[in-house]
Parts: structure tokens; sequence; C-alpha cells
């Protein structure tokens, strides 16, 4: 019997030029076990509809790995680990079904691998959320609480409501993203929030002074959402729906980006093209074992790396240009 997701195991790989290898046991990427909580189900719904794919793997190992590994290949982004296979999440705009039967392993005659997937449903976050939420505090310095919480006198707070987007504060990366932030003159700056989810970090931009601020998001929940923050904590924020197609060519003097490695490769070159001279860009949605490819992509877009923050398995970037 399958088990309830929140009780799962969050496989989380990385496999550079894996198809460049053969298809071996002694080809199978780094693992990275971590427990699923109600965060990452917000993870993986924040940004649009999601699609869950079941594959039933015989035998299961090595052949667990090694599909995900290809997997991440076409754009899946997260699994979780089943006793007979895995599941499997994608965006549903992401997803070709020529793609996945494509793929080398479905050709090896070793492994028989049987899938099905469904659409994910939305699910109601504020609801969730409230029953769950606790006011989280980021180095004594900084509250992000909600607004049936109590002020703490002394305490910087940001108010949030999430509904379906994701930014609470209570993952490690917008933990992260708060703390390189606090060392960041903001004042006067033009900033950007790309993935904004509910908009905190883009709200903690114009609480520490920044100029005009732009959050964008794909998905129209976090927009909406990202409003309704945006007023509760008295704030005036350009929020847009949309990715970094719809960038145009408005500068900016920072950019915050808390999304996930596969987008951040794509991004990255876009950020640049967008970003002032001296300008930074502070990146998230990281783990460790990504930053390796994340800084071949910054080198190669002219950013260097001035600081590194992490925080369990999860990392921060701050880069300039």
């Amino acid at each position: 019997m399958r088990q309830t997701v929140t009780n799962k195991l969050s496989r989380s790989i990385h496999s550079k030029n894996y198809k460049k290898s053969p298809v071996s046991a002694k080809n199978s990427p780094i693992i990275f076990l971590t427990v699923i909580t109600l965060v990452f189900l917000q993870q993986i719904s924040h940004m649009q509809n999601y699609l869950e794919f079941n594959f039933r793997i015989s035998p299961l190992q090595p052949w667990n790995e090694i599909l995900m590994a290809e997997l991440i290949e076409i754009g899946f982004d997260s699994f979780t680990e089943e006793i007979d296979g895995i599941l499997g999440y994608i965006q549903t705009e992401l997803f070709h079904e020529d793609q996945l039967k494509a793929l080398p392993i479905f050709e090896n005659e070793n492994v028989k691998i049987e899938y099905s997937f469904e659409e994910m449903p939305n699910i109601n976050w504020n609801e969730e959320w409230e029953k769950n939420f606790s006011p989280i505090n980021i180095d004594d310095k900084v509250l992000i609480r909600a607004e049936f919480h109590e002020s703490v006198p002394g305490m910087h707070e940001i108010i949030i409501q999430p509904k379906m987007s994701f930014g609470t504060g209570h993952h490690p990366t917008t933990h992260l993203m708060i703390q390189q932030m606090m060392d960041i003159d903001f004042n006067g700056k033009k900033v950007l929030d790309m993935g904004c989810g509910t908009s905190v970090l883009a709200i903690y931009a114009k609480q520490q002074g920044a100029g005009d601020t732009k959050a964008i998001d794909i998905d129209e929940w976090s927009v909406e959402n990202s409003k309704e923050n945006a007023v509760r904590n008295n704030v005036e924020l350009d929020i847009e729906q949309g990715t970094a197609e719809n960038l145009g060519k408005e500068n900016y003097d920072i950019i915050l980006a808390n999304i996930n490695r596969n987008i951040l490769i794509s991004d990255i070159p876009t950020y640049v093209s967008v970003l002032n001279k001296g300008g930074k860009l502070l990146l998230s949605g990281l783990c460790f074992f990504d930053v390796d490819d994340i800084l071949e992509v910054c080198k190669e877009s002219g950013l260097e790396l001035k600081k590194k923050l992490q925080r369990e398995e999860w990392v921060s970037l701050l880069l300039e240009k």
C-alpha cells in the first residue's frame, strides 16, 4: 500500500552529463534523502500544475537511480521512493510523452518499467498552513509570522499568509535568502524577485529601503497572494505573472531567485542580461551538490561568487556582475 506523501522520502539527485556515460551501476548518481514536509508539497505546487508519475521498476536496483538521472534530463525535478519503484514529478507544461518513451533505459532488456500518471490536485495551502504554521525567527532579527500570531518587540516582522504559494520562511532556502539579504544595502536599489511565491523576499527588500521592486511568478495563485501580502505589510510591489522570458530590457540592481536548479541553469544568462554592472544576483533553491553546475553557468555569464551560505543540505549564493 502506498504511504501518504507526508511520510515519504524525497530523493534529490545530481547527474552531470549522465547520459554521456554507459548505463551501469558504477554510474549511478549521488542520492540524497530528506524527509518530505508540507513545504516540499508547496515547492512542487507553487509554480504551476504538476503531473505525478508512478514508475514500477523490476529489478529495482540500480535502475531506480538510473531512471531518475534520465528523468531529470527531460524536466522531472522531484522524486519520492516507493517499495517497487519511484514517484516522479514534472510540471504539466514541460511533459512530452515522446521524450519519456525515448529514454535509453526503456530500451534496456535488463529492466522492466511500467508507469502511470495523474495530475496532482490543487491543495488549499492556506488551510493546511494555518494548522501547522508557527512563526519563524531568523537570527533573532527577522520574524516571519501570520496575522493571528502575536507581535514580538524588537524584531523586524514580515506578515505572510501563503494560500497556495511557496515562501513561508520554514524552508531552509527562504531562511538562507533572508540571511544573505540582511547584509545587502537595498536603499534605493531597483529589485527583481523571480519565482516570488508569497513575495516574502520582495517585501523584505522593500522594508529595507529598496526602490522600485518587481515580483514575478508563473503561478496565478502566487500573484494573487503576493498582492495580498504586499498590502498586509504596507509595501508597494509591481507584481506580474510570467517567467524570465517576460523580463524585457528593464535593468535591476539586485535580482533574487529562489527557484530550483533546472530553472536557474536555464535562466541565469537572462538574469545577467538585465542586471546592472556591479549588481548582485542572489540564488537559492539549490542543494550542495548543485553548486558546481550553477557556478559554471555563473562564470560563463560573467558573475563572481561573493558569498555562500549553507543550511542543512541547502545552499544560497551571492554573486556580483
